[in-house]
């Protein structure tokens, strides 16, 4: 059996003291300031002792970027001094799909590497929109060999990005007729994309060109985007090319193992030039996630593309349309059109927009993706805070033009890090002990329309939809 897959965190502190979401206002005339037994020092979550400012600053609250909210502080002060407040800034951050909860969290997971927690637990809502509409069958988690991370079970996170043949063929002598077809693999179902906004720094991409280089993934890039100093991560990246202009970057494309050319009518027919600018190359496609896009993945299959990858919108959802589907069903409609012509098996769908939790990541394979590629989770591990300003010329309050490599990589390897274990928390307790056997396994999930429609339509009758979705 092989090693076991793992990547290794680096505790990265933020270089900005970051929104947190809670405050503790304490009224400190009353404060003893001698107890034994302080409630400070007693915080499972050391979350005085990490937060650096708090001894400094005793006149004004102190937001608590990795408050737990669990307030065992405000229960066991003796003095009754403590009490809790909401940062009106948290509030602010990113909009109504990027919220302040998945900012926080992303952060925290770049800055430790850890699955994230919350000591008062979940307080949201029953059930959402798009993947927050689906729930993972958890029940093999009883089973103590497949207790995720801490489990003695093999759990096998890699997946191929290489074009799978129909079928082999033999001589008499159990030899393979023909050659193999080489096969490109990656140790867990995600590569990394370039944002299209953003203070996008050549730190910022050299940072996750690193990472993917570490981790053993990949990053999408623009070819505009490279300069001399990607040259020790060129086997890690994978530049975005067009019909009309990939024959001028021949060079980028020998020194890479893989390439995206954009869709368009008849794209097909330069698979066969860049070929010949470097045998074996593995190619991708880029596609709008739109009305078309199960038309042109069934178009696509028959030929000697390996990937399939469509971008969608970055709320998750289809583009240019009036009514735009959730990415959960638009995935889950490009994988059955590919099995209802037998070509799934053959290759491969990846799909990028709106991915920003691990959780995502998970149910986009349930729903039939092989994989997925992230693009704006790489800006919030860099402290990002989606405020937007970049957009409108002004400048970023956490200056992503300006901070060490060495950091940059540390907080994108950690949030890989956190995403990879709580993937193997969820297809252990969904006992899968491969990504590629969780593809369009939707067995292990609840729907929440299905649920709905089959319990309580017969009922109370269909519920009157309105708006997107």
């Amino acid at each position: 059996m092989p090693k076991k897959y793992s990547i290794h965190a680096t505790k990265t502190d933020p270089r900005f003291p970051p929104i947190g979401k809670y405050a503790t206002i304490e009224f400190r005339e009353d404060c003893a300031g001698s107890c034994r037994s302080c409630v400070k020092k007693k915080c499972v979550y050391n979350i005085f002792k990490d937060n650096f400012t708090h001894w400094n600053n005793m006149e004004s609250p102190e937001f608590l970027y990795i408050c737990k909210s669990c307030y065992r502080c405000v229960q066991e002060c003796t003095k009754g001094i403590f009490s809790m407040a909401v940062n009106p800034d948290y509030r602010t951050l990113g909009d109504d799909y990027w919220t302040p909860i998945i900012i926080n969290s992303t952060w925290a997971q770049a800055h430790t590497g850890s699955i994230p927690v919350s000591g008062a637990g979940y307080r949201g809502k029953f059930a959402g929109e798009g993947f927050d509409s689906i729930w993972t069958d958890m029940s093999e988690i009883v089973r103590p060999t497949r207790d995720g991370i801490h489990g003695r079970e093999y759990i096998n996170t890699m997946v191929e990005l290489s074009r799978r043949p129909a079928r082999l063929k033999f001589n008499k002598d159990l030899t393979m007729v023909g050659e193999t077809a080489p096969v490109m693999e990656i140790p867990l179902p995600v590569v990394m994309l370039q944002p299209q906004f953003g203070v996008l720094s050549e730190n910022v991409l050299l940072s996750a060109a690193a990472a993917a280089k570490e981790i053993g993934t990949l990053l999408l890039i623009r070819p505009e985007s490279y300069s001399a100093s990607f040259a020790p991560y060129a086997a890690n990246l994978v530049p975005c090319l067009t019909a009309e202009n990939y024959k001028g970057y021949s060079g980028l494309i020998k020194q890479s193992r893989m390439v995206e050319l954009t869709y368009k009518p008849g794209i097909e027919k330069e698979i066969a030039a860049l070929k010949i600018i470097k045998p074996g190359l593995f190619i991708s496609i880029g596609i709008p996630l739109d009305k078309l896009a199960a038309a042109r993945a069934a178009e696509l299959a028959g030929s000697t593309v390996d990937t399939l990858h469509f971008y969608g919108s970055d709320s998750g959802r289809e583009i240019s349309a009036e009514k735009p589907r959730y990415m959960k069903d638009m995935i889950r409609e490009v994988h059955l059109k590919l099995v209802d012509i037998k070509m799934r098996h053959k290759i491969n769908l990846m799909f990028s927009g709106g991915i920003a939790m691990a959780e995502h990541l998970a149910k986009s394979l349930i729903c039939g993706a092989d994989l997925v590629a992230i693009d704006i989770p790489l800006l919030v591990a860099l402290e990002c805070r989606l405020c937007y300003r970049c957009k409108k010329g002004k400048s970023c309050p956490v200056q992503l033009e300006n901070f060490d490599l060495k950091w940059g990589t540390h907080r994108i390897v950690n949030l890989m890090c956190a995403w990879h274990n709580q993937l193997l928390e969820v297809m252990g307790a969904c006992g899968i002990r491969e990504a590629r056997r969780m593809r369009g396994e939707v067995g292990r999930s609840m729907w929440f329309d299905d649920l709905e429609r089959d319990s309580f339509s017969p009922i109370f009758g269909k519920r009157k939809v309105s708006g997107v979705g």
